[in-house]
C-alpha cells in the first residue's frame, strides 16, 4: 500500500500537467491556429486591396474629323435643342480622313441620359453597324434617326451620340459627336379629332341659332300684320268739315252753306237704291 500511495504522489503532477488549460501541446494548437487566422486575413486583405487593371481609354482619333447636323428638327448652335416627343428626330454625322491610313466606321450609338449626371443611363436606342471604309483624305455621311418617347414630353435629357470606329492597324477608336442637355417638346398637332368634333358643334349651334332667329322673326312678322288689318279703317267723305274750300271762289262756298244738307248714305245703301231704280 505505502509504494501504490507513492506512485501516486508521484504521477499525479503529470495528470495535472497534461490536462491543465495552460499545458503545452495545447498552448501550440492555438498558436497554429493563430497563425492560420493571421495568414487569411492577410490573404483576404491583398484580395481587397488588390488593383485591377485600368483599361486602356479609347478616344478619338487625331486623324479623323467629325461633325454633326441635325436635319429634323433643324438645330441652331446658339440655342438648346429641342425635340419633339414621338416623332423622328433626324440627323449627319461627317467623318473626314486627315491621316494616311484606311479608317473603318462600324456603328453609332444613341442614349438619354440623366441631365445632373451623364453616366446615369435613361434610354438607350439602337445600335446601327455601317462598317464603312474611309480612304485617306476622303469623307463619308453617316445617316441616324431615332424617336423619342411621347412620356418623356417637357423634361430635359442628356443626349450622348457615339461614333466607334477603327483604323488598318486594328486601333479602336469612339468619340461623342454630340453630348449636350436637350429639351424635349410636346408638338401642337392642330387638328385632332376632339378639334374637329368642337368645331363641327360649334357650327351645328351656330346654324340652329340661326334658324331660330329666322323664326321668330317671320313670327313676329305675321303677327304685326294681322295687328295692322286689324286697325285699319276706311276713311272717306262722312266729314265735310275736313275738306279745304279755299281754293273755291266765294260765292260758291256761300252756296254751298245755304244748301240743304242731305242725309249720307253708305255705298251699300246707294248700291240697293240704284238697283231699286233699275227694276221700276
Amino acid at each position: 500500500m505505502r509504494n501504490l500511495l507513492l506512485l501516486l504522489l508521484i504521477a499525479l503532477p503529470a495528470v495535472i500537467l497534461t490536462t491543465s488549460p495552460g499545458s503545452g501541446p495545447v498552448a501550440y494548437a492555438q498558436e497554429d491556429d493563430n497563425d492560420d487566422i493571421v495568414d487569411v486575413e492577410g490573404e483576404e486583405s491583398s484580395i481587397v486591396t488588390e488593383e485591377e487593371p485600368e483599361e486602356e481609354s479609347v478616344t478619338a482619333s487625331k486623324d479623323v474629323d467629325t461633325t454633326i447636323l441635325f436635319t429634323e428638327p433643324i438645330h441652331n448652335s446658339l440655342s438648346t435643342l429641342e425635340l419633339p416627343a414621338g416623332k423622328p428626330v433626324e440627323f449627319l454625322i461627317g467623318f473626314i480622313n486627315k491621316g494616311e491610313i484606311d479608317f473603318v466606321v462600324e456603328t453609332v450609338n444613341t442614349s438619354f441620359r440623366y441631365p445632373m449626371d451623364f453616366n446615369f443611363y435613361i434610354q438607350n436606342f439602337s445600335t446601327i453597324a455601317y462598317n464603312k471604309i474611309v480612304k485617306p483624305n476622303h469623307e463619308a455621311t453617316l445617316a441616324y434617326s431615332f424617336v423619342p418617347s411621347e412620356s418623356f414630353a417637357g423634361r430635359p435629357f442628356g443626349l450622348n451620340i457615339n461614333l466607334n470606329y477603327r483604323d488598318a492597324n486594328g486601333l479602336s477608336f469612339h468619340e461623342a459627336v454630340f453630348n449636350e442637355t436637350v429639351q424635349i417638346i410636346e408638338l401642337d398637332e392642330g387638328l385632332d379629332g376632339e378639334t374637329v368634333f368642337l368645331y363641327i358643334f360649334l357650327a351645328a349651334c351656330v346654324i340652329l341659332t340661326l334658324v331660330g332667329g329666322q323664326q321668330l322673326l317671320s313670327s313676329f312678322g305675321r303677327r304685326s300684320r294681322s295687328s295692322s288689318r286689324k286697325h285699319t279703317v276706311e276713311v272717306g267723305t262722312s266729314n265735310p268739315n275736313n275738306v279745304d274750300y279755299d281754293w273755291l271762289p266765294s260765292e260758291t262756298v256761300r252756296m254751298l252753306n245755304k244748301s240743304p244738307k242731305t242725309p249720307q248714305q253708305s255705298p251699300r245703301q246707294r248700291k240697293a237704291k240704284r238697283s231699286v231704280g233699275s227694276d221700276d
